[in-house]
């Protein structure tokens, strides 16, 4: 009996592609209308004017990544933009003056105060807009910043504490009692925070305290062109300085190696 054939119908299922998310159109920041207040960086002067329109010798041009070119400024009192572009009929050209470093711009003049937070190249170079939220910022990472400096001072021993005063005061920090080391100590922390965290970390301060002290108690010698440092006992050559660096962070070094450890341990007697 033949066997009958069965069809097997096929059913074709057209490729499914996915639906792709509509791009999200970058979306410029918000114009704030506030009061502004602007001031110069470095030396303040009594008066100081800004340019306020483009000429050949101090030209006034924002490049306009849109267009891909460069456009002209200039402040017109009686203008709604400080793009020339922009503006229409008869000008009136005002200056911009900065009066013991200070510019005090009202909300009202819009097209100054973009013309000095956008567009004017002086803007980050000459004078900066005045930003209560990133000073702010600022002084909050300054106090941590003092406050871990002061954390590490108080915590710090004596040893420790001589070596990172000895970089401020020099050889005089020898004839310092304990808490006058310990006062100059929260005094440096408070005053330069960063140099201070920066000296607590740094494993060779201490050996270089070590070395400044034996080399004022005459156990060891330092040449007078600071290159070769020597016994004081028997002037025998302990090592040569390289060339171009500090004499005692050098010897530092070289009392971490094989050799140096018995320099050290040789040198610590004689302290103690």
């Amino acid at each position: 009996m033949a066997e009958e054939a069965k069809a097997v119908e096929t059913v074709e299922v057209a490729p499914q592609t996915k639906k792709s998310k509509p791009k999200k159109e970058a979306t410029k920041p918000q114009w704030e209308i506030k009061d502004r207040h602007y001031y110069l960086l470095g030396k303040q002067p009594l008066t100081y004017t800004i340019p306020s329109k483009h000429s050949a010798k101090r030209p006034l041009l924002w490049f306009d990544p849109e267009r891909n070119e460069q456009r002209e400024i200039r402040y017109a009192t009686n203008q709604n933009s400080p793009l020339k572009d922009e503006q229409s009929g008869e000008v009136t050209l005002g200056h911009i003056m900065f009066k013991d470093g200070h510019l005090y711009v009202p909300k009202q003049y819009q097209n100054l105060q973009k013309l000095l937070s956008i567009y004017h190249p002086f803007l980050g170079t000459r004078y900066m807009e005045h930003d209560a939220v990133i000073e702010a910022q600022d002084e909050v990472e300054t106090i941590e910043l003092e406050l871990e400096a002061l954390n590490l001072a108080t915590s710090m021993d004596i040893d420790m504490a001589e070596a990172i005063v000895r970089v401020e005061t020099g050889s005089a920090v020898s004839s310092m009692s304990s808490k006058e080391i310990k006062r100059d100590l929260l005094l440096f922390a408070k005053r330069n925070p960063k140099l201070f965290i920066d000296l607590a970390n740094d494993e060779n301060v201490q050996l270089r305290n070590f070395a400044i002290k034996a080399k004022e108690l005459n156990i060891i010698k330092l040449s007078q062109d600071q290159r070769i440092f020597t016994w004081g006992s028997n002037d025998r050559k302990l090592m040569t300085v390289p060339f171009d660096e500090n004499p005692y962070s050098a010897f530092a070094a070289y009392l971490q190696t094989d050799e140096g450890v018995e320099v050290y341990k040789s040198i610590e007697k004689k302290l103690t």
